[in-house]
């Protein structure tokens, strides 16, 4: 066979195969490296979820499987329809029904409704049980003789959640609160020194600030936003700072507009009141101590006040109520035992007493709250009803003149229990009232000397009537508008209207 006969034969030969190669191109509706078999708009070669459409491409723990088709823990169920994504649940078990597996649930509760007078087993008007920790679920080594005691609130501005600060007898437990069902104890705080069933907790510039009765226990300084990152939860936390200007404190009352902190109540050994025997010891005689707390971490001692004697729990605000003469300047309402005093702390080294005021049949002068136009105080006696056979009292006091404060009227509550701590929201005010839980009173025709409840909530199921079992406190501030209760036996309660 000459050459170019075979030149020939490869050229025929090449012109085939080249045919062949253009017909199966043809044949081909794209490119393989482009094609997108789910028809999402996503190439298979970059698509996260190639055989199943997902345009959104959504991979919420970034391991590049798309969530439509991923299933981390390789239990069969795709992560977005498993209730339990990271830990293997081919059963999807969910005994509390609320929405999260049992493998991975913290907490084995399910909010409750108000219905016909019970959310489960606790008596309600209006609200619902969202959330609930027992006293051992807010303690790392629960001890039998652990008791509740005050609680306080705070919001993460970075992250938006809300948490609850819970004070037991032996420490403080910081709670996120953020999913109310699923409650979760991020850490505590052991007390500074020893126990006691008195601890009080309040906030500044995310800095929790906690005192107790317990002996030279001074005042805890809590850093919350260390509650954002925390690993391996529930934590013992250490403060980040500790101050011990003073021992004991009954309470802590904070001015945010201002930054101090007055702590109340203190006693320590060795010194004794000169107005109030029988408490023993106490830094200006028990009356509140001015610590400037601007640099939260390094807070300084500028003063107190003695001349009112002991003062068990206060309120200190910047003035702006309808007495033009005391307008602007920063004042603490007290709560002093036998007495209300309203002392001008504008000037720390010259704080100036306003007036006092004794109502009738007075007990022990517990605690109290401005309306928020700052005209009335309503004080609650704790041992009045008790003493008196009464149903829960809480006294109005009118402020329309600081210098001669008068009574306006007494509200009689529903109950015979006794009244703790009570807080004003707008024309609501919030009542912890012992062994009748949490209730709340409407307060807009309070100029009219007319204050009615309109919902509540009982903590303390076990027994009514009086007696110094239950709700020790609530916190109704967080703009969620879930209430905080902290009850003496039963734990930590979120709840919310309903209605």
């Amino acid at each position: 066979m000459n050459i170019s006969v075979i030149t020939n034969y490869i050229f025929i030969i090449s012109i085939i195969f080249i045919a062949i190669n253009l017909q199966s191109c043809q044949n081909e509706s794209i490119d393989q490296n482009y094609g997108d078999n789910d028809n999402d708009g996503y190439s298979d070669l970059i698509d996260n979820c190639p055989f199943d459409s997902n345009p959104d491409q959504i991979d919420s723990n970034y391991d590049g499987i798309g969530d439509l088709c991923s299933d981390i823990d390789n239990d069969g169920i795709i992560d977005g329809d498993d209730n339990c994504p990271s830990n293997f649940n081919p059963n999807q078990a969910d005994n509390d029904g609320d929405g999260i597996g049992d493998t991975c649930d913290l907490v084995d509760f399910t909010s409750l409704q108000c219905t016909d007078g019970f959310a489960g087993i606790y008596p309600c008007s209006g609200y619902n049980l969202l959330g609930h920790l027992s006293i051992e679920d807010l303690c790392i080594d629960f001890q039998e003789n652990t008791r509740v005691n005050d609680s306080w609130g705070w919001k993460d501005n970075v992250t938006g959640k809300e948490y609850a600060i819970v004070g037991l007898s032996s420490h403080t437990s910081f709670v996120d609160m953020s999913d109310p069902d699923n409650l979760l104890l991020i850490g505590i705080l052991p007390t500074a020194s020893v126990n006691s069933i008195w601890r009080d907790i309040k906030v500044y510039n995310n800095y929790a600030f906690i005192v107790s009765e317990a002996s030279n226990h001074g005042m805890q300084i809590f850093d919350l936003t260390r509650l954002r990152n925390s690993e391996n939860i529930p934590t013992v936390f250490n403060s980040d700072s500790h101050f011990t200007d003073f021992g004991r404190a009954h309470n802590i009352v904070i001015n945010e507009e201002t930054g101090y902190a007055y702590p109340v109540g203190n006693q320590d050994p060795g010194r004794s009141f000169s107005r109030d025997p029988g408490h023993e010891g106490g830094m200006f005689d028990g009356g509140p101590i001015f610590v400037n707390i601007q640099n939260p971490t390094s807070p300084t001692l500028e003063g107190g006040f003695s001349d009112t004697g002991y003062c068990h729990d206060a309120q200190a605000v910047i003035y702006n109520g309808p007495d033009s003469d005391h307008l602007g300047k920063e004042i603490i309402i007290g709560s002093n035992a036998q007495h209300v005093d309203i002392v001008d702390v504008t000037d720390k080294l010259n704080p100036i007493l306003i007036s006092t005021i004794v109502y009738d049949n007075v007990h022990y002068t517990h605690q109290g709250w401005l309306t928020e136009d700052h005209k009335y105080f309503i004080v609650g006696d704790e041992l009045d009803e008790t003493a008196d056979g009464i149903n829960t009292r809480s006294i109005v006091l009118n402020l329309t003149d600081l210098d001669n404060p008068v009574v306006h009227f007494d509200y009689i509550g529903p109950t015979l229990a006794i009244d703790h701590n009570g807080y004003v929201v707008e024309n609501s005010f919030y009542l912890a009232s012992y062994k009748a839980g949490l209730r709340e009173i409407d307060i807009s025709q309070i100029e009219s000397e007319i204050m009615t409840e309109v919902a509540y909530f009982d903590s303390y199921p076990q027994a009514d009537g009086t007696g110094f079992s239950g709700a020790w406190s609530v916190f109704p501030f967080h703009e969620s508008r879930n209430i905080i209760i902290s009850d003496i036996q039963n734990g930590l309660f979120i709840v919310k209207r309903g209605d």
